[in-house]
């Protein structure tokens, strides 16, 4: 009996890890745009940090990562169980944000890139003045970064918590821990070990192997690029879905772009609703933007 009992236990809570599996797979892929630019985000931050000084700086943010995800997660399962009736409204409010935070993003680009390139080039000669406190800069880089990574952090477990809904309690918990754990690992793991790319092909560079030396110089001509590519795909998922989310939160849109789609075959048929979320993410954040922003500077000059 006692055997038996083991048996069940231990086919029990492997069926439970199966489940825990299964949901924090789909939840993953549902986060998919949230970790591009959570990654991208994070790498960015330690830009203008001295090189000794990175990875310190990348463990300091994981930590207030966890702490952010160590307040999110429970009040994730108190409003879950609570008042579940305001989970979806939640979920919407997280895609209408990730819409509107990747709109922001394209517009201050193409509308600020004199601004930006003034404020590097600020803190770049800054970094060589001597009296500059490299401590303070350094504190203020890493709340900031904590401060983006709440922010994306509860979008993450906002989108998670909308997959297990259904679920139990307990079940939901697992969950979210899971996949709170592997983020926070995976993301900053990924951040740490981009920062210090050019480091690597710095060192490889300078060894006495010919074929080390054209391995180095190729991940120094890479390391730029893959920053660019890493915040281009983060913010083009962010639409993708930012826009899913609130296509499925309006039945009449969701409804209409799936009757649109089984008019065509193969590919395209896959590819349709994919494509329609992102043009209605695109637009969604536009009209958020030109509504939002006008209000902030008024609410900005009404303060001052």
């Amino acid at each position: 009996m006692a055997g038996s009992s083991l048996l069940i236990l231990i086919d029990d809570i492997a069926t439970v890890l199966d489940d825990v599996a299964l949901m924090t797979k789909t939840a993953t892929k549902k986060t998919a745009g949230v970790l591009g630019d959570d990654l991208a985000l994070n790498a960015q931050q330690v830009t203008g940090v001295k090189p000794a000084r990175e990875l310190p700086v990348v463990w300091a943010v994981a930590k207030g990562s966890m702490i952010n995800k160590a307040i999110l997660v429970p009040a994730a399962l108190a409003i879950s169980f609570f008042m579940p009736w305001l989970v979806t409204p939640l979920l919407m409010l997280g895609g209408a944000f990730l819409c509107f935070e990747g709109f922001e993003k394209l517009a201050h680009k193409f509308l600020h890139r004199e601004e930006d390139e003034k404020r590097k080039g600020e803190l770049h000669e800054a970094l060589k003045n001597p009296q500059v406190d490299l401590r303070a800069v350094e504190k203020d880089k890493i709340k900031g970064a904590i401060r983006t990574d709440f922010i994306l952090s509860a979008e993450i477990i906002a989108i998670t918590l909308g997959t297990v809904t259904t679920q139990t309690i307990g079940m939901q918990f697992l969950v979210l821990a899971v996949v709170a754990v592997l983020i926070t690992v995976g993301v900053y793991g990924l951040v740490a070990g981009i920062v210090k790319l050019d480091d690597g092909g710095l060192y490889l560079s300078q060894t006495d192997s010919p074929m080390l030396q054209k391995i180095g110089a190729g991940i120094l001509w890479l390391a730029p690029y893959l920053m660019k590519t890493l915040s281009v795909l983060g913010t083009l998922a962010m639409f993708l879905v930012g826009g899913g989310i609130l296509t499925h939160g309006f039945t009449p849109v969701y409804d209409a772009i799936h009757h649109f789609a089984e008019g065509f075959n193969g590919v395209v048929a896959l590819l349709l609703p994919t494509v329609a979320d992102g043009l209605f993410g695109v637009l969604a954040g536009a009209v958020l933007v030109a509504v939002i922003t006008p209000l902030v500077k008024w609410w900005q000059q009404r303060s001052a």
